[in-house]
């Protein structure tokens, strides 16, 4: 992955770019009336303060090669709807992680979230010919569990107690994943069928 480069994926509902400075203007208002979105993150971005600190961390995690931050913009509503990124690159093993991820409630169950999915799977495995996607969520969050399933991510298991919580708990962690097999098999074109559903259907 270059990641000195700028790189945009894009289809009819979607744009991902790259996050950058001037964007904090575009997630405030969400930081400011949406502070449940991070419920479950370890990096919340609830208060200007916090989301200051979150795309600073986003920002230094792309210069050590590391992570790749987008910004996320709905062109069907014309608007920004939240943020999303590769992290854990990992260019020997050929291995990324999908994740921090989150966007305003009205997006929630418009189709969004899939074509995201789509276009970032799609540049990993066939754009950069990765091996392995991870993705990981609170075993808590049954939301966030319940949408990397259907994209046909298969549950690896539980890693216990491996995050500390900003509430001072440690949180138990479920692996997922997709492998390139798996992706060129069945995977991408069922994701493909059903985004297009859902964007028929919108």
């Amino acid at each position: 992955m270059d990641f000195k480069k700028d790189i945009i994926l894009e289809n009819e509902r979607v744009i991902l770019r790259p996050l950058v400075e001037e964007d904090f203007e575009h997630l405030s208002d969400f930081s400011i009336n949406e502070p449940t979105l991070w419920k479950y993150s370890g990096d919340p971005a609830n208060g200007l303060d916090r989301l200051k600190k979150y795309m600073n961390s986003a920002f230094e995690a792309r210069k050590r090669e590391d992570s790749y931050p987008f910004i996320v913009y709905d062109k069907w509503m014309k608007a920004y709807a939240g943020s999303t990124r590769f992290y854990d690159y990992q260019d020997f093993h050929r291995t990324v992680q999908l994740g921090y991820t989150w966007y305003g409630k009205k997006y929630w169950g418009t189709g969004l979230n899939k074509n995201c999915k789509f276009l970032m799977l799609q540049y990993a495995f066939d754009q950069l010919g990765l091996k392995r996607v991870e993705f990981r969520a609170d075993a808590n969050n049954t939301r966030s569990i319940a949408a990397m399933k259907s994209l046909g991510c298969v549950m690896e298991g539980t890693l216990r107690t491996n995050v500390l919580a900003e509430t001072g708990i440690r949180r138990d962690s479920v692996v997922l994943s997709i492998i390139d097999f798996e992706w060129d098999g069945i995977h991408r074109a069922n994701l493909l069928k059903r985004i297009q559903q859902l964007n028929d259907r919108d």
